[in-house]
């Protein structure tokens, strides 16, 4: 039998507190969940900085792609299996891109990213391309097998049907993040009525459709994932947890480019420090490791490598106001000369951070980015965009929401160290 095809000879399943068990019979998915690669995501949180606003969100990715692939198992052997539309041969690649669409996430994902100018897509290509066991695994398939999942995740697959279930404005990706992160920070705000959503979802050739009378429960789907990204994703604590974790990483590179001499050398992001990162180097860095550094520079000689570690490591955060870039432009260079006086480098200690969000759009000529939209399936076998008969995804569709907040180390602003004229004409700034 072809190793594509084999099945485990019992079932194994993973105890899950979002979808109660998720369910493996093919040995590939069993090998590949096995690799030290995908172990790697255990030891990184799926939500960043969020575990210290909500402190039940210690979710891990490795959750989070298993609830990915047990949606998708669920759609193509439950709701697709036999119809004409679907290709029953596409089955393994669907699973095997489920499972492993998350795989090249650093550590803190989208922080580390912006810092280092990293892509976790571009690395999850190289993982699965690459010397690791993943890519062992899926050689045992076929040899063409690891590019044909690499296609699928990086979107550029010809099968865009197969796509459109791990990547479209209503995806298995979203439907288990929205879940899973709502349980773990314990806000209802993410729930929706997914097993109504699986019943209704239709293939088609080129994306998944949803049958007109399923309509409700998407746009149920569309507003939780519209409430997670204000209510959670972008609450503003976790996001002056996120401005100080990015400037630590910002002068931890500022400092070894400097020479700086370090009390405890950070073999761990030497060759990313130098712009010379491997796959090997990549692979090595989890949150674990990055915590551990986190804690040993708070005994650095360098001030404020040492102050934003023991802020972050504490827990000793940022205070934020609202801010608008357009208007009060003058008002932030004037903090910027008075922080500089009272000794605080603005470029660590006054940040402006910025979240925007489209809770759903459809491609629109011209546009940068082509959003494939969700199509509803008539009665009469038409496909109409769901905007136009829905109200509720009408009013949103389209609006992009953004917000600005202005982070500073409100305790120095307080205390009586320095220079206290200086300090009021800030606080009178901030409002404080």
């Amino acid at each position: 039998m072809a190793y594509s095809e084999e099945k485990l000879s019992e079932e194994k399943v993973f105890k899950d507190p979002v979808h109660r068990y998720v369910h493996v019979r093919d040995l590939a998915i069993w090998d590949l969940i096995g690799t030290k690669e995908f172990q790697r995501l255990r030891r990184i949180k799926q939500l960043g900085t969020t575990f210290l606003t909500f402190h039940g969100a210690e979710h891990s990715r490795f959750n989070h792609s298993l609830g990915v692939y047990e949606i998708v198992r669920r759609i193509i052997d439950d709701v697709f299996a036999g119809r004409p539309e679907w290709n029953d041969s596409e089955r393994l690649l669907t699973l095997c891109a489920a499972l492993l669409h998350d795989l090249g996430h650093g550590p803190f994902s989208h922080s580390f990213e912006k810092v280092f100018d990293f892509d976790h897509e571009d690395f999850t290509r190289k993982i699965i391309l690459g010397d690791t066991e993943v890519n062992k695994v899926l050689l045992k398939v076929d040899p063409a097998f690891p590019e044909k999942v690499a296609e699928v995740i990086a979107k550029t697959s010809e099968k865009k049907l197969v796509v459109s279930l791990i990547s479209s404005q209503i995806d298995a990706d979203r439907m288990d993040y929205l879940q899973r992160d709502a349980y773990f920070t314990g806000v209802s705000y993410g729930q929706f009525d997914m097993e109504r959503i699986l019943r209704v979802m239709r293939p088609r050739e080129d994306q998944v459709v949803i049958k007109k009378s399923g309509m409700h429960a998407v746009e149920d789907y569309i507003m939780s994932r519209y409430q997670m990204y204000w209510q959670v994703y972008f609450h503003p604590v976790s996001r002056s947890a996120e401005v100080i974790l990015t400037k630590i990483l910002h002068r931890a590179k500022q400092l070894f480019e400097e020479n700086y001499s370090f009390k405890y050398e950070p073999i761990h992001f030497t060759s990313i420090f130098n712009e010379k990162v491997t796959l090997e180097d990549y692979l090595k860095l989890d949150e674990s490791v990055i915590l551990y550094y986190f804690q040993i520079w708070q005994e650095e000689a360098d001030p404020i490598l040492s102050d934003l570690c023991r802020r972050f490591v504490n827990r000793n955060l940022f205070k934020f106001a609202e801010f608008d870039p357009a208007k009060e432009y003058k008002k932030l260079a004037e903090l910027g000369s008075l922080f500089k006086k009272a000794g605080m480098d603005p470029e660590y200690y006054l940040v402006v951070d910025s979240s925007s969000d489209l809770p759903y759009d459809f491609y629109r000529p011209g546009e940068e980015e082509e959003r494939l939209p969700i199509h509803l399936l008539m009665h009469n076998g038409e496909l109409r965009e769901l905007s136009r008969e829905s109200e509720i995804v009408d009013a949103i569709s389209g609006k992009r929401r953004t917000d600005h907040k202005l982070y500073y180390p409100a305790d120095f602003l307080l205390d009586d160290t320095g220079d206290k004229d200086v300090k009021k004409q800030i606080r009178a700034l901030l409002e404080l």
